[in-house]
């Protein structure tokens, strides 16, 4: 799903990491969010027809429930609950860009690499990360030989123990040490946001099934601009 491209499903990922990235003219991108299966991507049709503001493209392959925006806005005219968990995931998603922003604007690019590390971490299940240099100019909106630099940086530090092609191993407690004050900050607030709200009104089995019911699965995808993690904090499907 390109940034400005119309809306034509919605996605819930189940297994694997996707990154909206925010398309500059130069050519350039920067990652603004991640979402694995606490997320969705899609989700601004619940305010009506719509286009994408930005991009999103698959960086973890996985598998993930879609479902049309008319199926999806049915049921949400039919479920209270669905609408409280949708304004929770929009919530989040907002906590998580203005972290992200604040984080570019005020810490170093080492620290920023550490951050997005962990937060795929999270999201991916394992300490090896697929993911490439490319990948992570991306995620950082970085020439590559700055990443080669910083990752060699982190390498020295013992956050990344290996660095293989495609391949990123990463030792968690050392890579916590080398990240910014943001990872923390943002995961108690995200936290604090999702489980507030989920205990006041928690989607029951019904209404998930309700939103899932006419919904297909994708398949596992390779990386790829489109749209298609295992530390959930916030689930849609149960």
């Amino acid at each position: 799903m390109r940034s400005g491209d119309p809306i034509g499903r919605l996605y819930f990922p189940l297994t694997g990491l996707i990154a909206f990235v925010m398309d500059m003219p130069n050519g350039q991108t920067v990652a603004t969010a991640v979402v694995g299966n606490e997320g969705a991507v899609g989700v601004l049709t619940a305010l009506g027809p719509t286009r994408s503001p930005m991009t999103a493209v698959v960086r973890v392959a996985g598998t993930a429930l879609q479902i049309s925006p008319t199926q999806f806005q049915g049921a949400l005219g039919r479920s209270s609950a669905l609408r409280g968990a949708v304004q929770t995931h929009t919530r989040a998603l907002m906590a998580q860009f203005q972290h992200v922003a604040a984080c570019n604007a005020l810490h170093s690019v080492t620290a920023r690499l550490a951050n997005w590390l962990l937060q795929v971490h999270d999201r991916a299940g394992g300490d090896t990360l697929p993911l490439t240099q490319d990948t992570l100019a991306e995620l950082l909106g970085v020439r590559r030989p700055t990443v080669t630099h910083i990752v060699g940086k982190l390498r020295d530090a013992g956050g990344i123990r290996s660095n293989r092609r495609g391949l990123i191993e990463i030792d968690r407690p050392r890579l916590e040490m080398a990240t910014c004050e943001c990872y923390q900050l943002m995961r108690r607030r995200i936290d604090r946001i999702v489980h507030t709200e989920e205990a006041q009104t928690p989607p029951s089995g019904a209404d998930v099934a309700a939103l899932f019911a006419n919904a297909d699965e994708t398949r596992p995808r390779t990386p790829a601009r489109g749209v298609s993690g295992q530390r959930p904090r916030h689930h849609w499907p149960d």
